[in-house]
């Protein structure tokens, strides 16, 4: 009996996802656990393996397509069954296309005039019995038409010399593949394959280098993590009362700690420790004093945690990732340091899992490597609260009759001001500031 592959749900916020390729074509033997495709969620993307046993006998979405989450994307069975049920009136066409066997000389194939319209494509608007006629199966066509390929210029080997999947198949064994992310960038139009490419039977996005001439204009459709991002960011700023607290902190033990750091034992595994990791370390261990800035506001009820669930913005290809850092206000600055960076790698890879980018109760956004100063960060509801640090610069501080130059880390601190007062907000940052200050002592704790 068919079964429906269903898309599932992917998280308490995931409404729906783009799919982004087919690992599978239709006729194709699956097994259970299969990958059938890829997909992308506004937070990652993601693999949909097999739910049932046999031939696939639909795909009921395409590459690009947005689909609702809890909805069929595909139909598994034995073949020559009714997916009438999934597929409405779709079901006589690809009931007729999967009767049809890879053995040609089993494929009964009516006269030329009597093939429906699907079964066979007309080139210049000429008649059936023109000699430009191209007879293609419909599971063959259908393959092409997913694949791109140009099957006007292929030779069939079926009767008559009809096109049946195999020359398909064998025409897509030909072309090179490409990676999706790899096939966006060519489609662009911004970028070509170099040259030279390192030995692989897939093009991937290394393998390619910008065109020597880019289009004036582009237009891209808001769809996938940019078209969430846009809409949350919005949502953030219409639903909260958002206020922002600057100030700065002594950087010096910062950068003095950082350099021992680097310079240590390497069998301490501690020289990758950055500037970025030792703010989210002072941040965690800041957090449990100020329990209002470590809360979430829903429903009319605020829900203050006592674990910091600490979430870091992570700049990726394809947007703004927020993974969540659990409980890390108990890791030691070495395992916070290696739970950043493994969070950071899978989203910038597309592995982050929906549970790794959910949950957070504080976020922290940094962009002090990128020289900003000071910048109001928004706020990632339904959290209360965001910092954002920026770049280290000197500042003049007055010391006796002198004035120095001392180092600084600026500190921006978005409140939701209808859960958050501004003092709790200044006294968190006063806090984070001489902790930041005696950074070295903080870590010993």
């Amino acid at each position: 009996m068919a079964e429906a592959i269903i898309l599932p749900r992917l998280g308490n916020t995931v409404e729906s996802a783009i799919l982004l390729a087919w690992h599978v074509a239709v006729g194709d033997h699956v097994e259970l656990g299969d990958l059938l495709c890829e997909i992308e969620t506004d937070k990652a993307t993601l693999e949909i393996e097999s739910t049932a046993a046999g031939v696939l006998l639909a795909q009921l979405c395409q590459a690009g397509d947005e689909v609702p989450v809890m909805n069929n994307i595909a139909v598994v069975g034995q073949a020559g069954e009714s997916i009438a049920e999934f597929t409405g009136g779709q079901a006589a066409a690809c009931s007729e296309d999967l009767a049809l066997d890879h053995d040609a000389e089993k494929i009964q194939i009516p006269d030329a005039a009597a093939l429906p319209t699907s079964l066979t494509r007309r080139g210049g608007g000429r008649g059936v019995g023109s000699t430009d006629d191209v007879a293609i199966s419909p599971r063959a066509l259908n393959l092409a038409r997913r694949k791109g390929v140009d099957y006007e210029a292929l030779r069939g080997s079926g009767p008559d010399g009809r096109i049946i999947e195999r020359d398909i198949e064998a025409a897509l064994g030909e072309r090179v593949k490409v990676t999706p992310v790899a096939q966006a960038m060519l489609d662009s139009g911004e970028f070509k394959l170099a040259e030279e490419r390192r030995a692989s039977p897939r093009v991937r996005k290394a393998d390619l280098v910008p065109a020597d001439t880019a289009p004036a204009v582009k237009a891209i459709p808001l769809k996938g993590i940019r078209k969430t991002i846009a809409a949350r960011m919005l949502e953030s700023l219409q639903t909260t009362a958002q206020l922002t607290l600057n100030a700065s902190a002594d950087a010096r033990a910062l950068q003095a700690l950082r350099k021992r750091l680097k310079e240590s034992d390497e069998s301490l595994g501690l020289r990758e420790v950055t500037i970025n990791d030792l703010l989210l370390f002072a941040s965690a261990r800041t957090l449990p004093a100020f329990p209002a800035l470590n809360a979430l506001f829903e429903d009319d009820i605020i829900t203050q945690h006592t674990a910091v669930h600490l979430a870091t913005a992570v700049d990726t290809d394809r947007g703004l990732l927020v993974p969540v850092i659990r409980n890390a206000e108990t890791l030691t600055l070495k395992q916070l340091s290696a739970e950043a960076k493994r969070l950071a790698e899978a989203c910038r890879a597309g592995r982050a899992k929906p549970a790794e980018l959910s949950g957070g109760s504080f976020t922290v956004s940094n962009l002090g490597a990128l020289g900003i100063e000071s910048f109001t960060p928004v706020l990632n509801p339904p959290q209360v609260a965001i910092l954002g640090i920026g770049s280290i610069n000197l500042k003049p501080v007055q010391a006796g009759d002198n004035v120095e130059f001392i180092p600084h880390i600026g500190l921006s601190l978005t409140i939701n001001h209808q859960i958050v007062d501004g003092a709790p907000a200044a006294r968190f940052l006063q806090q984070l500031a001489v902790n930041l200050k005696e950074i070295d002592l903080l870590a010993m704790i």
